[in-house]
């Protein structure tokens, strides 16, 4: 189990009430922060060739935030997305597409779940503290 991070207010919230508008699709954005926190959620488009069963965060919306991040904005530290028919846990696909040290959030209904991607390929289940 990875260490415990602190979630922004209303960020988990606003993120399942973003994937209940738009049941039919994967919905997906970016996540910034920094020292154990996650501050702030951005909705991206998702890209994907089929976006019912795979997300594909927006090339231009990723590289505009690693380019504020460079500029002293806020730290992309992950990223995202619901699985409207499945659980919120990894995919086969999520765990191959995963960059290691990213942490994923990861809804399906209103069940909402933190990982981090470990240097191996593993994703560890990460326990959430009230900020």
């Amino acid at each position: 189990m990875a260490m415990p991070i602190e979630i922004a207010t209303g960020l988990v919230e606003g993120v399942i009430a973003r994937a209940a508008a738009d049941p039919a699709r994967e919905v997906c954005g970016l996540l910034f922060g920094g020292a154990g926190r996650i501050e702030a959620a951005l909705a991206t488009a998702n890209v994907a060739a089929d976006p019912a069963t795979t997300f594909e965060i927006d090339p231009a919306a990723l590289f505009a935030a690693h380019r504020a991040a460079r500029a002293g904005g806020p730290a992309v530290i992950g990223c995202y997305h619901s699985h409207p028919s499945g659980r919120a846990v990894p995919s086969a696909r999520d765990v191959a597409g995963a960059e290691p040290g990213q942490y994923w959030l990861i809804v399906a209904g209103r069940d909402a779940r933190l990982y981090h991607a470990g240097p191996d390929g593993a994703f560890l289940s990460c326990p959430v503290s009230k900020p």
